[in-house]
């Protein structure tokens, strides 16, 4: 197994126990599980049942597949992927929130419903939210649909927006006050300082372990400031704009760079 097993009450009972109860004499585990209510409890509740327990096995690839546990408990906070797509000359929009053609291709863009799929939540700005209209779902790939986190400090996007649709459990953080509605939760912040770090709060108490922050550029710049990412994932098209919004500017480590067709898309791990 990637992970210690859980030695406590919580959403299920404890998987040590059950491994003692069937008397499975060898267990293999991957990594220690850092949680307070675990940390090395499993592996001594199994070798007090006559288990012969052997850790460490492909250490890193198990805390790497665990990293979104590991940073929730750790750093209660969810796992932020930073993703966003650039023209060849380095901007994100248009001037003047123009339409545009996609600035990626159609293969990129089911590569990003894909991360969808596979990530807790995504969260956009209000901007992106009026001048894009998203539905912010992964009907480009089969899988669950993230939960939408929308930040909407006075309530300007309007009640007729696609994120107001029910479909998805979506959360808006704002500064002014509102009721609940249905699947649409509203939480409170305050938006003079300090703003991802709070939304971080917010989101881990919905117990969100993983985080899309997909714009627009002021919002990923945001949570870069305060460095509050641990990936970036950069779609990088053919197209030229020559003006327009630039890119978020960050710093990172270049993990992976992977070409589709026209596309170059670039992963990154905050140092």
């Amino acid at each position: 197994m990637s992970l210690e097993p859980c030695s406590h009450f919580g959403k299920t009972p404890p998987c040590a126990d059950l491994i003692s109860k069937h008397q499975i004499k060898n267990v293999v585990i991957g990594c220690i599980d850092s949680f307070s209510e675990v940390s090395g409890r499993g592996i001594k509740k199994l070798k007090d049942a006559g288990c012969t327990v052997t850790v460490g096995v492909l250490e890193e690839d198990c805390l790497k597949l665990n990293k979104r546990f590991f940073t929730f408990h750790n750093k209660k906070r969810p796992y932020i992927i930073l993703k966003w797509a650039e023209t060849k000359d380095g901007y994100i929009a248009p001037e003047n929130n123009t339409k545009i053609n996609w600035i990626t291709n159609l293969y990129s863009r089911q590569l990003v419903h894909k991360l969808r799929a596979e990530e807790q939540a995504i969260l956009v700005g209000t901007n992106t939210a009026i001048t894009d209209n998203p539905k912010l779902n992964c009907r480009d790939w089969y899988g669950t649909n993230p939960i939408r986190i929308v930040l909407d400090k006075h309530l300007r996007i309007p009640k007729n927006s696609n994120i107001f649709n029910q479909n998805i459990k979506t959360i808006i953080i704002t500064e002014t006050e509102y009721s609940n509605d249905g699947n649409t939760i509203y939480e409170y912040i305050n938006f003079s300082n300090n703003i991802a770090l709070q939304i971080c709060t917010v989101l881990h108490n919905h117990q969100i372990q993983s985080v899309i922050i997909e714009g627009g550029s002021q919002t990923l710049q945001t949570f870069i400031n305060e460095n509050l990412w641990d990936e970036a994932m950069v779609f990088t098209g053919a197209s030229v704009f020559k003006s327009g919004i630039k890119s978020p500017c960050f710093k990172g480590q270049l993990i992976t760079s992977t070409r589709v067709k026209e596309d170059q898309i670039s992963l990154y791990k905050n140092d």
